[in-house]
């Protein structure tokens, strides 16, 4: 059972415990996302929603598979359908999967004197967000310095 001021993911979402309470026979966790700490989400500590944070080991080897993380390769019209279904119950791999692919199909789009998708910057983010999230809480940095780590280890391996 996780305590107060814990860390944990719940959906897609990395959050605080702020407090744990009793309430008709359940216990529950009262949680605050990181994204918006605004909100106050109350989960029974018995949802399946709930899980870790990954460790600092998981994230380092998650760092050096990076590279080898294929993109997503589908017919045009299915790449925001391949991004919703990604993004269901995500895994890191798939968070990877979504950043490298819109990534990619942006910078092709600025080398071609095109502008960039809504639709891939929309995910990019969205899977940016849920990731660096997580590793800056392992890695007790702010979001952005996490994004450089990671970036900056990722560039180290590739050359």
């Amino acid at each position: 059972m996780y305590k107060i001021n814990d860390y944990l993911v719940y959906g897609k979402d990395v959050c605080k415990i702020y407090d744990i309470k009793e309430e008709n026979n359940f216990t529950y966790y009262l949680l605050r996302p990181l994204k918006d700490e605004s909100l106050k989400i109350q989960v029974p500590t018995t949802s399946n929603k709930i899980r870790d944070l990954m460790t600092k080991e998981e994230l380092n080897n998650l760092i050096l598979k990076i590279k080898d993380i294929d993109i997503i390769e589908t017919d045009e019209k299915f790449f925001e359908s391949e991004y919703k279904q990604l993004l269901q119950n995500p895994t890191h791999e798939d968070l990877i999967k979504i950043i490298k692919t819109t990534y990619l199909r942006n910078k092709h789009r600025l080398d071609n004197n095109k502008k960039l998708a809504e639709k891939d910057t929309k995910y990019f983010e969205l899977a940016e967000q849920y990731l660096y999230n997580e590793a800056s809480v392992i890695l007790s940095l702010s979001y952005e310095e996490t994004k450089d780590y990671i970036i900056n280890k990722v560039t180290e391996l590739t050359q």
